[in-house]
């Protein structure tokens, strides 16, 4: 075995794609996941969750960061009257609950999340703070001496 593929460990984790480009491979065997979602790039310093949160509304779900890991939770607060009210003849939306976690790199900031047509987009940003950013230093053509010698 000459490659290790590392796709699977990137699933749920945003801002890591620096190293994930070193590595090549497609993931096998992906276990299908409830809600599905979407890890896209925007741009260099920008990402995008979306998530199929299809029959949740906002007051059903809960977007939370703590600790570099984003954790988005969906509740549909169901009444008993009305459960009992209902008769399927053929029940194929599921509305459970659910839990998915994203590891965020550091320095990853969540911008916003937006449901639109049943769609959650969890926006994302990469802020670096300006003492970590690259700077150039400026090359100096003057010799200073340190104590009695040439430097």
């Amino acid at each position: 075995m000459r490659t290790f593929d590392m796709t699977p460990l990137f699933r749920n984790s945003v801002g890591f794609d620096r190293m994930a480009r070193l590595m090549d491979g497609v993931a096998a065997d992906q276990a299908p996941t409830y809600p599905p979602y979407n890890i896209e790039k925007v741009d260099e310093d920008s990402y995008r969750i979306t998530m199929a949160v299809a029959g949740f509304a906002e007051t059903d779900l809960d977007v939370q960061v703590k600790e570099n890991q984003l954790t988005i939770t969906g509740r549909v607060e169901k009444t008993e009257n009305a459960e009992e009210e209902k008769q399927y003849l053929h029940r194929g939306i599921a509305e459970r609950a659910f839990e998915r976690r994203f590891n965020l790199a550091d320095h990853i900031k969540v911008a916003g999340a937006d449901l639109v047509n049943g769609l959650l987009h969890v926006d994302l940003v990469r802020e670096v703070p300006e003492a970590m950013k690259p700077r150039n230093i400026a090359i100096n053509h003057n010799v200073k001496s340190i104590g009695n010698k040439a430097a």
